[in-house]
C-alpha cells in the first residue's frame, strides 16, 4: 500500500531548508516524488533586522507493507 505523505523544511538560524530538502531527497526514488513547493517571507527580528525564511514542502509516496 503506499501512502501519500508531505514533508516540510523551514530554514532556522543554523540550517537553510534547502540543505536539508536535499538530503532528504536524496533518499528517495524518482517515483516517490510527487511534487516540491517552494514559499519565502521576511521576517523582521526585534533590532528591527529583516531576513527572509524559506519553506520546501516535499509531496511524496511512502510504501508501506501490509502486516
Amino acid at each position: 500500500m503506499n501512502m501519500i505523505q508531505v514533508k516540510e523544511f523551514i530554514d532556522t538560524d543554523s540550517v537553510f531548508a534547502e540543505k536539508r530538502a536535499n538530503e532528504f531527497l536524496a533518499e528517495l526514488s524518482d517515483d516517490q516524488v510527487i511534487n516540491i513547493c517552494y514559499g519565502s517571507m521576511i521576517k523582521t527580528a526585534t533590532s528591527g533586522n529583516a531576513y527572509q525564511r524559506s519553506t520546501i514542502l516535499v509531496v511524496y509516496k511512502q510504501n508501506k507493507d501490509k502486516e
